[in-house]
């Protein structure tokens, strides 16, 4: 009993159509992940900026390291939480070039913070809000 040729080419068209949208899926989640970093780092820029504009120091203050970071579980907005280690620097609080800018040299009184920043964003309105800022 033979088939004729269209039967035969049903299970390899499905096949191809199952193979062609798994190799779509796989760019697009890691698209999203890009797009997760670069948000977060936008996150990052307005949690530090935030905390200068509270802080009642003269200096600005800088992240000198990212001690740990996550994204929220939420649908929306997206949420990240960071934990920083801020450091003041030498530069006063609203000078341009705040990312290069030295640290202060010894360790004076309140020179480091470890902080606790959890903001929302949202991307489309380029619109963030802090949800939680808390420093020791």
């Amino acid at each position: 009993m033979s088939c004729p040729q269209g039967k035969k080419a049903l299970p390899r068209v499905t096949l191809l159509l199952l193979l062609s949208f798994q190799l779509l899926v796989t760019p697009v989640s890691k698209a999203n992940e890009k797009m997760d970093k670069s948000y977060f780092l936008t996150t990052l820029e307005f949690a530090v900026h935030t905390f200068n504009q509270k802080s009642h120091d003269i200096y600005a203050y800088r992240p000198e390291n990212v001690l740990s970071s996550w994204k929220e579980k939420v649908n929306f907005p997206s949420v990240f939480s960071m934990r920083l280690k801020m450091r003041r620097t030498r530069c006063k609080k609203f000078e341009e070039s705040l990312d290069t800018c030295p640290f202060q040299k010894g360790h004076y009184l309140n020179s480091t913070f470890i902080c606790l920043f959890t903001v929302g964003i949202y991307p489309w309105i380029t619109e963030f809000k802090l949800y939680k800022h808390e420093c020791s």
